[in-house]
């Protein structure tokens, strides 16, 4: 169930003044709304910038600057990308927190379609060609322009041990001008009909068209917003798929192509259906080997585990149990 997603996080220094929303971006750029997000955050005008670069040595106009935090330019020439280091001490930024998001580590230069990089569909599903069928008809593009800054997810089993349902709220940003809708992927358990999977929009989105795969028990669902998102703009927005056709469930794993910001997985058991054992997990793709297994403890008064990520990779990650 793939989600879209940002990438690794800087080192926070000692003392180091940020909001979770500056946080966030540091992690996945692009550089030119990160520039903008600490600029911002400490209230200094371009003016100011310049006049503290040139105390620095460095000398930058304010029209560079200006271009520079709109992403009409990007720093690329050496004496641009050591502007950039200086501005990380002029902000009070982590040292590499802005560098780092046009050259990445190792030196190699960052792509400059400032988009966090991707998986595909076909190494999170199992099997993709269904998936891809009905994004297809949906006129759903490679990349959805979006990626997660967080994730809020609740997965409920019912009685019969079966999947009945689960709720998202999402917060995303745009990496691309336009963007104005959200593809939702659900795929059943063993046994589950597409055809009696309902899907309800939330906060901040209404239903579009929804597409079922039988064979594969995938239900893939348009979420349209009410604005259209330019580059670096959030919006939060909220969906449920109500399932309760498959039959017993041993786990629930989520795919995310883009590295991302906070994904929160809180999975729910009724009364009368308790697991004995519970874990979560991490898989680089699908089919690929299981790393991070970890137990984890049910709450008695809520029948719940739940895991936290806080800076999710391109990959799967799930929770597991055993029914006894």
């Amino acid at each position: 169930m793939p989600a879209p997603g940002a990438s690794g996080a800087p080192g926070k220094q000692p003392g180091f003044p940020q909001s979770g929303e500056l946080t966030q971006i540091l992690r996945t750029g692009p550089f030119h709304l990160a520039l903008r997000a600490a600029l911002a955050a400490r209230g200094l005008a371009l003016h100011r910038v310049q006049h503290k670069l040139a105390q620095r040595g460095i000398k930058v106009g304010v029209t560079s600057l200006s271009y520079w935090q709109q992403g009409a330019r990007r720093p690329q020439r050496p004496e641009s990308l050591r502007a950039v280091r200086a501005l990380e001490d002029v902000l009070d930024l982590p040292a590499r927190s802005l560098h780092r998001l046009l050259v990445p580590e190792g030196g190699a230069r960052a792509e400059t379609t400032e988009r966090p990089a991707a998986r595909s569909y076909r190494s999170l599903f199992d099997p993709s060609d269904a998936l891809h069928a009905l994004l297809a008809e949906l006129e759903a593009p490679t990349d959805g322009g979006l990626h997660t800054v967080g994730h809020h997810e609740w997965v409920h089993i019912g009685a019969g041990r079966e999947l009945s349902g689960r709720r998202s709220l999402q917060v995303v940003r745009a990496h691309r001008d336009g963007v104005d809708r959200y593809i939702a992927i659900h795929q059943g358990d063993a046994g589950c009909d597409p055809s009696r999977v309902t899907v309800t929009a939330g906060e901040n989105c209404r239903l579009g068209r929804v597409r079922r795969n039988a064979a594969t028990a995938m239900v893939v669902a348009e979420l349209l917003f009410d604005v259209r998102l330019r580059t670096g703009d959030t919006h939060v927005f909220g969906h449920s798929f109500e399932d309760g056709s498959g039959g017993q469930s041993a786990e629930y794993v989520r795919g995310f192509r883009f590295a991302g910001g906070q994904y929160v997985l809180q999975v729910c058991f009724d009364q009368a259906a308790l697991p004995v054992r519970c874990r979560r997990f991490t898989q680089t793709k699908a089919g690929a080997p299981r790393s991070g297994q970890q137990e984890l403890t049910l709450s008695g008064q809520h029948r719940a585990v739940h895991l936290v990520e806080q800076g999710v990779r391109p990959g799967i990650v799930g929770i597991g149990w055993d029914w006894g």
